[in-house]
């Protein structure tokens, strides 16, 4: 009959996440290594000990008499949310019911790996609290065991998995045990939610469960606080529990709160909030504490981009977004920059360093200990570290860090794989993206001025030749987009690499990705917002004509006015989103509007010399109830049994740190009258205006068929080579060595005098093998319009 103690097993397991929309997130700043999230009025993952490992998947309440009427209170409607001190994310959380007020405090004690709910049920006497407890140690939901125990005479909940034990107490308003009628069960089979949907009421009482997805649960007292110990081992987990209870909830919440304001009165509120209206305010603080509680202690520098994963309630994804971004890390290390917090951005930069690949690039994303979780290419996320080294040291913040080794690497790594990148920064399509490429520009300007020498000399040929060819490979004329709004042409998103192989002689290419529409887009006629962060650096100015035809065919097709204000696509047939429905995002969907879009929008709207302020204040407004910035917000008619509305979050990632950053540095931005994070030294070499170069580039990867007449023709490539060479049909016959220029090896070819007609043939012998390339390459002299 088998042990009639253990809890059934489930037959059948998907598991999956909490709601992605948080209403809040915190942590302890100090020893304590606990991370807490909250949504739809719960306690929902818990991260321990690092910011990448969530323990648990939720803790809830069901409210329950003995005569069949129960609750669960993430059914309830949205609960209120309030903060005693806005500074502080310490959640107070207030359930209400014809028959009960509920109401949860959360704190983490900020000297052991402890979470403290304090609870209190009002009204009907007849009714009980239950808690109910999903465990998920080590993300794992396959393996774990739980049990209910004795813990020195004190009744506990337990759960191990591998290295990570859990443990559940709870304390009276007295001071004394309070957990009752303990049990544990698995998931879809024998849980408490099980058990009250069968039974009305609480009848199990199995004393252990596992291995799978187990949970935990107990009946309550009315008041009391509940202690979540997470440690070694579930003794361990146990110890620090009693010990934190045994201080009580005021003492560590006091600490807790103690903590956060000495933070941030060594960061305190910027004046360029001060005449903000009060909701931007509100959201400017929640944004520095948001930033603050994504960073990791074991990897100080480590920040993940949320703590959340997109559509959780419906995902098994072992990553979410609690993984680490070398983009929103640095992007998020320049808002840190603009608060003044310099520790914490040298944090990120020696992170960086440290998980830098051998190559120079980094990974697409990653566990904070270096281990690749997905794995692109994109190299946006190899210029971002070199352009946060030169911010530092511009706010002369960088000190003792020594960075020429990252930056030498990173650069070679530029140099040889772009303008290409693998995936764009939506990681989709590989080619040439103009946010990419102005990203990489950047880098090897900021980086030459680190490096010096004949390797700062080829970073600023390079950089000056990319833009100087921005609109020959990325602009599209004379195409139906531009027709239908009435303009030359525009930016396009993304250009195939084989058609910069081919020097940009074709423009129309099939993309096919996440695409909720047509699958068969052409690269001219597919738009993003990309290229206003040409403006934003300083590679064109607010009013270049390419700009600003762009920015027509942008708004005009990629712009949706909300209640609560204007939001922006990524770009036109984005299928990352929920669908028609409502439904989450299942591989396929409908791209919805991006709030980190309307900061960058405002970013561009204040170098065009408009008010930034409409764009803080449409920001602040689409925030959930509690008052964080969503990935994606629902921009259809409202699907209330959903939770959809237009203007305000969607079922993705909330909060999104990069967001939040977004929105700190548009604040400071429009106090300043210019982007804050504009890279200087970029700046000071363009000021937005197009380069005049004398040259032309051949690389293997990206070959010239023409070269106008009066140009040099230059060779760059990875190892000494020499250039075989002559004109006219192999005339004049020559050989040129390459030199070391740092970054890689050059040649350059005295073709100045060759008139339009005439022509170039050459080929390569690697010097160091003695091989030939084995092709020959033919280039023909045009006129100086080509």
């Amino acid at each position: 009959m088998g042990n009639p103690s253990k809890a059934p097993a489930a037959a059948w397991r998907h598991p999956v996440w909490s709601t992605a929309r948080k209403s809040c997130v915190g942590t302890a700043l100090g020893s304590g290594k606990i991370w807490f999230t909250t949504g739809r009025g719960i306690v929902t993952e818990v991260f321990y000990p690092r910011i990448d490992i969530p323990q648990i998947r939720d803790l809830g309440f069901i409210v329950a008499d003995d005569q069949g009427f129960w609750q669960e209170l993430k059914a309830l409607p949205e609960p209120r949310l309030e903060m005693e001190d806005p500074l502080v994310p310490l959640p107070i959380i207030h359930h209400h019911h014809d028959r009960f007020d509920f109401t949860l405090k959360i704190c983490a004690d900020p000297e052991r790996d402890v979470l403290l709910l304090d609870f209190h049920l009002e009204g009907d006497a007849a009714l009980r609290p239950y808690l109910l407890c999903s465990a998920r140690l080590g993300e794992d939901a396959e393996n774990n065991c739980a049990w209910v125990g004795d813990w020195e005479g004190r009744p506990v909940l337990w759960a191990e998995q591998g290295p990570f034990g859990l443990a559940l107490t709870c304390r009276n308003a007295d001071g004394y045990p309070a957990l009752e009628r303990c049990t544990v069960g698995e998931v879809g089979a024998s849980d408490l939610w099980q058990d009250f949907h069968q039974n009305g009421r609480m009848q199990w009482a199995y004393q252990e469960a596992g291995p799978g997805e187990v949970a935990l649960a107990g009946r309550l007292p009315r008041q009391g606080t509940l202690a979540l110990g997470l440690g070694t081992s579930k003794e361990a987990a146990a110890t620090n529990a009693w010990s934190s209870l045994a201080e009580g909830f005021q003492s560590r919440a006091a600490d807790y709160s103690a903590g956060w304001n000495a933070w941030h009165q060594r960061h305190p509120t910027h004046h360029c909030v001060s005449k903000l209206p009060a909701a931007a305010k509100a959201l400017y603080a929640r944004s520095t504490n948001i930033l603050k509680v994504h960073e990791d202690r074991t990897f100080p520098g480590a920040m993940v981009a949320s703590l959340s994963v997109p559509w959780g309630e419906s995902s098994d994804s072992r990553g979410g977004y609690h993984l680490v971004w070398s983009r929103d890390l640095v992007e998020s290390a320049g808002a840190l920059l603009a608060l003044g917090a310099a520790t914490e951005a040298r944090h990120v930069l020696t992170y960086l360093i440290s998980t830098q690949q051998a190559d120079g690039h980094w990974l697409q994303n990653q566990w904070l200990g270096g281990k690749p979780f997905w794995q692109g290419v994109q190299l946006d996320e190899t210029g971002f570290p070199v352009l946060l080294a030169s911010a530092l040291r511009e706010a002369q913040m960088l000190e003792n860090v020594a960075v020429t080794d990252m930056i030498t690497r990173a650069l070679h790594f530029i140099v040889h794989e772009g303008p290409v990148t693998g995936q764009d920064r939506w990681e989709e399509d590989g080619g040439v993206n103009l946010f990419t490429l102005a990203v990489a520009i950047a880098a090897l300007v900021e980086g030459a001025g680190f490096l010096g020498g004949k390797a700062g000399d080829c970073a600023l040929m390079l950089a000056d030749y990319w833009n100087a060819r921005l609109e020959e490979w990325t602009f599209a004329h004379d195409t139906d987009l531009a027709r239908r709004f009435q303009v030359a042409g525009h930016y396009v998103r993304i250009i195939p690499e084989d058609i910069l192989v081919q020097d940009g002689a074709q423009k129309e290419w099939v993309l096919i990705k996440n695409r909720a529409h047509d699958p068969h887009l052409s690269a001219g006629e597919q738009v993003a917002n990309d290229f206003l962060q040409l403006v934003r650096y300083g590679l064109r100015s607010a009013d270049d004509p390419h700009v600003t035809a762009s920015v027509k065919v942008m708004d005009g097709l990629l712009r949706t006015d909300t209640p609560c204000g204007p939001v922006w696509h990524r770009y036109n047939g984005d299928g990352y989103g929920e669908h028609a429905d409502g439904s989450p995002f299942d591989g396929t969907g409908i791209g919805r509007g991006w709030p980190l879009l309307v900061g960058e929008r405002g970013h561009y709207a204040l170098a065009a010399g408009e008010d930034a302020v409409p764009y803080i204040n449409a920001m602040a407004a689409m925030t959930g109830n509690s008052g964080l910035l969503p990935e994606q917000i629902w921009e259809s008619d409202a699907i209330p049994e959903k939770g959809l509305f237009p203007g305000h979050p969607s079922g993705s990632a909330m909060p999104l740190v990069w967001a939040h950053g977004e929105f700190i540095k548009l604040c400071h931005s429009a106090a300043q009258g210019r982007p804050v994070d504009r890279p200087a030294q970029t700046w000071k070499r363009y000021q937005g205006k197009v380069p005049k170069i004398d040259y032309r580039i051949w690389r293997l990867r990206q070959r010239p068929r023409q070269l106008p007449a009066g140009q040099e023709l230059r060779l760059l490539l990875r190892a000494p080579f020499t250039v075989h060479w002559g004109s006219n049909g192999w005339q004049a016959i020559q050989d040129t060595e390459s030199e070391d220029w740092g970054l890689g090896h050059v040649a350059t070819l005295p073709v100045q005098k060759l008139r339009v007609g005439d022509s170039v043939q050459f080929t390569i012998l690697w010097r160091d093998s003695g091989d030939w390339q084995g092709e020959d390459f033919h280039i023909d002299i045009v006129g100086g319009g080509a």
